[in-house]
């Protein structure tokens, strides 16, 4: 299995710089980045590595030597994931050679390209910002994919793909560029699919010189040239796109192009183009497979993982008829947990966040559980502030609000500010819908009130979980499982006794399903050691792993 090295200057154990983990990095190390400014030009020859910002966008990474890029990969193969480049003279990441896959950065470099591809084997770069580059995104003699980028305020073009390179741009924004929004020449047959191009000082999109692009299903608009060139001896198709506010022709093909051009179907409306803010990360589905298998592997809560795989399912296919430029209805993220505690609700709210994080709707699985006192002040304004700061730190990830239900109930010491963290809440749920999943969790008869407090609150969360009390064979295969993890042995017919237990106990609004379990446990480890002290002498391994009928007779005894 890869190793993982950490970089973080002021921590103890951990790598001072990039290069020293570069140095101690073995084939196929993931290098994991503290937040924080390094001054450092990194130069990756002949190795497989991935570059990581542990938390995306707070990493950031520039070159003190104006002469030299920022990343420089040759012959290499790497992934950089959450990276912020900043270059000046020269690009911000270059490659030559090898493969490289790019996602989630933002790359800048005032007077240079973005980023400078040439003879790679293959590149990606996907959901990355490239702005204040001389030029964009460059990419010669080389395969690869430019998916949902956002390519701004360029001074010269935006994308050049030449020299025999093979490139697919799809899903891409790409505007305020000062001469041409993509640039083709001997780019074969690359493609341009869902992109919106605009605000060009010549031609949006510019083909030349033997290329015969696909460019379909795009809105190119508001540009000083024509929006779509095609030089003489080109061909390739033109098919399905808008151009709009552009210098006539807004299609310009000269004499000896051999593009087709083809209307799309007035019917269809106007296909989504252009980076989808909404989705952050590419879909990982073997990741999605194992959390899935994690959350079957929970005992009981049938109807919940029915639930949580039906949301998933919707997820899912949602992101392939996006990606087919078909309509996708907006869904809400947020959740209610309702039901008695021990319940598994701050497990599934965990698997919950890493799903939506591997289905790219979120851009980590970052999990803040919160619960009133970390979220109501003491004075006015200050409830406000704790809302917003937890917010925040949720923010890429899920917001867990642990007995939610405590925020519209009155403290009865004067003045209470819980309503105002509700109010605060909706807002930020509504104006942050697409970056934090909020699960607010509690008993079900408290959690109804609960969405009455505010006349906006019910409708921010898409669906209410009911996790429904253990019964007590779950809570038998429960109290096993939690033994065997802490290296103990259920003695004969110990389980029969405790399904007995389980049975005859009380199940009032109090009853707490798994803590109840754990807490029998803590007390039946507590009876063991007195027994085995009193033996007289020291007790085997198996006595020490084993719980017997009379440490739960000792323990029921004790709670009576």
């Amino acid at each position: 299995m890869p190793r993982t090295l950490f970089v973080a200057p002021d921590q103890r154990g951990a790598l001072p710089t990039i290069r020293d983990a570069l140095e101690a990095a073995d084939e196929g190390a993931v290098i994991s980045i503290a937040p924080g400014d390094y001054p450092e030009p990194i130069t990756i020859t002949r190795q497989h590595v991935t570059l990581s910002a542990r938390e995306a966008g707070s990493v950031t990474i520039s070159s003190p030597f104006p002469d030299q890029p920022v990343v420089s990969v040759t012959d290499a193969r790497v992934e950089l994931i959450g990276l912020k480049l900043t270059g000046e003279e020269h690009a911000a990441i270059r490659v030559r050679g090898g493969q490289v896959k790019i996602v989630d950065c933002t790359a800048t470099a005032r007077f240079a390209p973005g980023i400078d591809v040439a003879g790679a084997d293959r590149v990606e770069v996907r959901n990355t910002q490239v702005t204040g580059a001389q030029y964009g995104i460059v990419v010669e003699e080389s395969d690869g994919m430019i998916d949902r980028c956002e390519i701004r305020e360029i001074a010269d073009d935006g994308v050049i793909i030449r020299l025999g390179s093979r490139v697919k741009v799809q899903h891409s924004t790409i505007a305020g560029c000062g001469f041409r929004g993509v640039y083709m020449y001997q780019a074969g047959d690359s493609a341009l699919d869902r992109c919106d191009i605009s605000q060009t000082g010549d031609a949006g999109v510019a083909v030349a010189d033997q290329s015969s692009p696909t460019i379909s299903t795009c809105w190119v608009h508001d540009t000083q040239g024509v929006g779509i060139s095609v030089g003489r001896g080109c061909g390739g198709l033109i098919e399905d796109c808008r151009v709009e506010n552009t210098a006539v022709p807004g299609i310009h093909l000269a004499d000896g192009a051999r593009a087709e051009v083809r209307e799309g179907d007035p019917s269809r409306g106007r296909v989504p183009v252009g980076a989808v803010a909404t989705t952050g990360n590419h879909q990982d589905l073997e990741t999605v497979d194992k959390l899935l298998g994690e959350l079957d592997r929970m005992i009981g809560l049938g109807s919940v993982k029915a639930e949580v795989r039906g949301l998933i399912d919707e997820i899912q296919v949602n992101e392939w008829r996006r990606s087919e430029g078909l309509s996708v209805g907006t869904v809400s993220n947020h959740l209610v947990f309702a039901g008695a505690p021990g319940t598994g609700k701050t497990t599934v709210a965990r698997i919950y966040g890493q799903l939506l994080k591997a289905l790219g709707i979120l851009p980590n699985g970052r999990f803040k559980e919160v619960s009133r006192r970390d979220l109501v002040g003491q004075y006015i304004g200050h409830t406000a502030e704790k809302a917003a700061s937890a917010f925040e730190e949720a923010r890429g990830g899920v917001l867990f609000i642990d007995e939610a239900y405590t925020l519209s109930r009155s403290s009865g010491s004067g003045a209470d500010f819980g309503q105002e963290a509700i109010d605060t809440l909706v807002k930020l749920m509504e104006d942050h819908r697409d970056e934090v999943a909020v699960i607010v969790a509690g008993y079900t008869d408290e959690m109804d009130k609960f969405l009455d407090a505010n006349p906006g609150l019910a409708s921010r969360f898409g669906k209410t979980l009911e996790f429904e009390n253990y019964s007590p064979e779950e809570l038998v295969s429960i109290s096993l499982h939690m033994a065997r993890s802490d290296d103990y042995l259920l003695g004969e017919d110990l389980d029969i006794a405790l399904l007995e237990w389980f049975t005859q106990m009380e199940r009032d609004q109090n009853f707490g399903n798994a803590r109840e379990a754990r807490k029998l446990l803590e007390r039946m480890r507590k009876a063991q050691s007195t027994r085995l002290r009193s033996l007289g002498h020291r007790p085997s391994r198996d006595d020490l792993r084993t719980l017997t009928l009379d440490d739960l007779l000792a323990a029921v005894r004790g709670t009576g």
